[in-house]
């Protein structure tokens, strides 16, 4: 049987409550008030805008990209990237879709390697 999948609101409430974050003082961390983080906590409402996620993220020692991702948001950059490139990006997203973490990881270091040899 397949594990579900935690929600951003779940998660958050798990780190915070386990790195010995109380809801108000957690709230005035990342700027929005104690009845939002609640309710973002219980899955009530949207995640928040992916700048508060990151900071959120941070805040509790987690990975920044990972947290995003599960709020459904996207980091200041990659809009960016994809627009400068916009049918090549998704083309390539699609096409490494399914491969394995460390296939992925493979690639990235592949890709790395051809942007130093252009220098």
């Amino acid at each position: 049987m397949m594990k579900k999948r935690k929600t951003f609101g779940q998660l958050l409430r798990e780190k915070r409550l386990a790195r010995g974050h109380g809801l108000r003082a957690f709230a005035r961390l990342v700027d929005v008030s104690p009845t939002y983080l609640s309710q973002v906590e219980q899955d009530n409402v949207d995640p928040p805008t992916a700048e508060r996620v990151k900071r959120m993220a941070e805040l509790l020692g987690e990975n920044v990209d990972e947290w995003t991702a599960l709020a459904g948001r996207l980091t200041e950059d990659l809009p960016e990237i994809i627009h400068e490139q916009s049918t090549a990006v998704p083309d390539l997203l699609r096409a490494v879709r399914g491969l394995t973490a460390e296939q992925l990881r493979e690639l990235r270091e592949r890709a790395e390697r051809m942007k130093k040899e252009e220098r």
